[in-house]
């Protein structure tokens, strides 16, 4: 009875077992014997698997060699077409004033002058003053010359009319008594005003000198005379005897 259940394991497991196919490293390896049991057999299949692995990787190899051609179409797929070079944008240019144009030719002159003495220099300050004042007489008479030429060989403009017409204003006349005649062709003479005030109606008096050209010296202390403004005589001098009205007694 004892013996039974061995059996029955046996009996059990054998079928498990896969059969390996031929011409497989196990096959030729060799299978192991019914009955053992399985920490033998693990050994080996460690021992199996290098073998196992290495027709993979002669399976790799081949395939790349067989397939060299789609392998080259790709990478010409994969390429970029040729883009034709972008100019450089050019510079823009500086744009220099002449003051500075003529600095930096001054600075990039390396020729050293030979050292002189102050009149050495003053003569040629002056030498330098005589050439220009040369040149600027001889540019301005060709000038004259020129406008000379124009205004022959322009026709001569006609003067133009006056905006205004002249007028001559009307000058003030002013009656008085002379009360001096000690200057020289001058006479001064009073002239006597009388108005009514606005508001009240009285008779206001009031009087003022000035003082007047007699040419002739005709007009005498005393005299009635008939004066005129015209244009100044001299500091205080604004009015022009006319004519002698009333001889003084």
């Amino acid at each position: 009875m004892a013996d039974e259940p061995d059996n029955e394991t046996t009996e059990t497991e054998t079928p498990a077992a896969a059969a390996p196919e031929a011409g497989t490293p196990e096959a030729e390896a060799g299978t192991p014997e019914v009955g053992t049991s399985a920490p033998e057999s693990a050994p080996v299949a460690q021992e199996t698997s290098p073998a196992a692995e290495a027709p993979a990787e002669e399976q790799a190899p081949a395939a790349e060699a067989q397939s060299p051609e789609p392998a080259a179409e790709v990478a010409e797929a994969d390429e970029v077409p040729p883009v034709a070079p972008v100019a450089a944008p050019a510079e823009p240019v500086e744009q220099v004033s002449p003051k500075e144009r003529r600095r930096r030719a001054r600075s990039t002159h390396s020729e050293a002058k030979p050292q002189r003495t102050p009149q050495e220099r003053h003569d040629e300050r002056l030498a330098v003053r005589k050439d220009k004042a040369v040149r600027r007489r001889a540019r301005r008479l060709q000038e004259r010359a020129k406008a000379a030429e124009r205004r022959k060989s322009s026709p001569a403009q006609e003067p133009l009319p006056p905006v205004h017409a002249q007028t001559e204003g009307t000058r003030k006349v002013r009656q008085g008594i002379v009360v001096s005649n000690k200057a020289d062709k001058t006479i001064t003479v009073r002239i006597d005003t009388a108005r009514r005030h606005r508001r009240y109606e009285k008779i206001v008096r009031s009087s003022s000198t000035l003082h007047a050209h007699d040419e002739n010296n005709e007009a005498h202390e005393g005299d009635v005379v008939r004066v005129v403004e015209s244009r100044p005589l001299s500091r205080s001098k604004r009015w022009r005897l006319v004519d002698v009205l009333e001889k003084a007694r």
